[in-house]
């Protein structure tokens, strides 16, 4: 039994690591500046992917909050995919420093590794964090100062709850991810949240009429789509070689979705 049970774990991280290669090499393709900074934010380092457009004039900025699986190369290629689409796209590690020896999200090895330290970060620390690297990124010289946030999975209800703390950003993107749900929160999003879902995801689903009641009655701007035929995760999903053509869809749609209300930004 042990004996099938190790197999499956390395079978398991076989897989997983193949599931990022076409991903990894997307983004060994770019043509565009690629860089890794580090964010100071109180005694913390927080670890940050920058993409940057090829463009004349200065551009709107768009931090990417990565799943619950971390910072990966997919989490990487969305910012590169925003930076082809004209934006400066940053990507926080937001379990830098939360590995033995002070690594992140590559040094937690993945799995349930990765899943046990995120469910247990301060909720005060991601605010802080977030703060911290949507100031960098808007003062940045070829930024136009204007910030927006989207997240997937784990980030779409950070995405959703940083709206709730941080009044500086333009527009909030959650991808299936939850809202929050008291009312004294909701009353503190200044800006506009734009809602991606798959309908085969009741577990998050179920919580988008809460979302819309709280929204509604706080008089703030909510606005959810979702996909026919797509699942949790349908962006990356989508994306992969195996893609099913209602995750395909979907993904095709949300993409441009978000590059239009980004656009009126």
């Amino acid at each position: 039994m042990k004996t099938l049970l190790l197999a499956l774990t390395a079978l398991f991280a076989v897989i997983t690591g193949t599931a990022q290669d076409w991903a990894k090499a997307r983004l060994e393709k770019s043509p565009r500046h690629l860089e890794w900074v580090k964010v100071k934010q109180g005694n913390r380092e927080v670890n940050c992917f920058v993409a940057y457009p090829e463009r004349k004039d200065k551009a709107t900025a768009v931090v990417v909050i990565h799943e619950i699986f971390g910072l990966t190369d997919w989490v990487r290629g969305v910012a590169d995919q925003l930076a082809e689409a004209g934006y400066i796209a940053i990507a926080p590690d937001l379990l830098s420093g939360m590995a033995p020896g002070g690594g992140g999200t590559a040094e937690l090895g993945g799995g349930d590794g990765v899943r046990k330290v995120i469910r247990d970060l301060p909720p005060e620390q991601i605010t802080a964090d977030l703060t911290a690297v949507a100031n960098y990124v808007s003062t940045l010289p070829s930024a136009n100062g204007k910030v927006a946030v989207g997240g997937f999975c784990w980030g779409g209800s950070q995405t959703f709850r940083f709206a709730t703390d941080n009044q500086k950003i333009k527009a909030a993107f959650p991808f299936y991810g939850s809202g929050p749900d008291l009312p004294a929160a909701i009353q503190r999003i200044a800006v506009p949240v734009y809602g991606f879902y798959g309908s085969n995801d009741e577990r998050v689903n179920a919580t988008i009429p809460v979302s819309k009641d709280l929204m509604k009655a706080a008089g703030k701007v909510y606005e959810p789509v979702i996909y026919e035929g797509a699942g949790h995760g349908f962006m990356r999903a989508g994306e992969a070689p195996d893609a099913s053509p209602a995750n395909q869809k979907a993904r095709e749609e949300a993409w441009k979705r978000w590059k239009a209300l980004l656009e009126k930004l």
